[in-house]
């Protein structure tokens, strides 16, 4: 709980500045943890190895799920400099070994195949998923935190599962490559 209570003053204290996320209390930013962490319950976790985390803004989910689960590697790739130069202070600072961090965007990042494939409020899914082609293997489960017109955005041919909790919709599709 230190580094996550580090963390959101650490997000607060640059927000005033900076204007990383919409959170603007300790609240706020807690409701975005707990939203970040919710959905691994649904995931085997201890299979998970690598993850890559589209659009990671100021670090959900990506910061916050590398955060919780020390033994998966977590590729955070986000291009605006004002973030990314927050997202390695946070990793500095809380001495998060399994944190790499690209300053770009996806389709610029050298691909490599991932466990995992998160992302938050980035593009509608059909447009993720062209974005994220290169890092999904026969394996790769993603996990897209969506909001209430996620079903629009579902494809029959995709192995997808879509939980609800309150007006977040989390959607898994796994079996893409």
């Amino acid at each position: 709980m230190d580094k996550f209570d580090t963390y959101g003053r650490l997000l607060l204290e640059y927000n005033k500045v900076h204007r990383l996320s919409g959170a603007k209390d300790l609240s706020e930013v807690d409701a975005n943890v707990e939203d970040s962490l919710y959905p691994m319950q649904f995931l085997d976790t201890k299979k998970l190895k690598t993850a890559v985390d589209i659009g990671t803004g100021a670090g959900f989910p990506g910061l916050i799920l590398a955060m919780a689960y020390p033994h998966i590697r977590f590729t955070l790739v986000e291009p605006l400099m004002k973030r990314t130069a927050f997202l390695h202070l946070v990793k500095s600072t809380l001495e998060l070994d399994n944190v790499t961090i690209k300053g770009d965007r996806i389709e610029n990042i050298t691909p490599f195949s991932a466990d995992l494939i998160t992302s938050r409020a980035v593009a509608k899914t059909d447009a993720l998923i062209d974005l994220a082609k290169g890092f999904i293997g026969p394996q790769t489960v993603l996990l897209f935190y969506k909001g209430e017109g996620v079903h629009e955005e579902l494809q029959p041919q995709w192995q997808s599962e879509v939980i609800r909790r309150g007006k977040r919709n989390y959607l898994f599709i796994k079996g893409l490559a």
